[in-house]
């Protein structure tokens, strides 16, 4: 969603999406799309970086109140 969002705000054709991302048209249709089924985690961050984003993994102790730990995804 990131991503997409992202290229919208810097009104990005799909085109010219592809030429910075390295892919093809497509491709980034698919992303603006949400399948993601073709895109690993690694190519997503690259793809957030070349953008110009930051990309944080955080790794920490789930508090001792809940059974089990959790994943979350944070977009600023």
């Amino acid at each position: 969603m990131k991503i997409s969002e992202i290229i919208t705000t810097q009104k990005l054709t799909q085109v010219q999406a592809a030429e910075i991302l390295g892919i093809d048209q497509p491709k980034v249709s698919a992303l603006t799309r949400g399948k993601l089924k073709d895109f690993s985690v690694e190519r997503l961050i690259r793809f957030l970086n070349i953008l110009g984003n930051d990309v944080e993994i955080r790794v920490k102790p789930k508090p001792e109140n809940r059974s089990s730990a959790s994943t979350t995804v944070v977009c600023f």
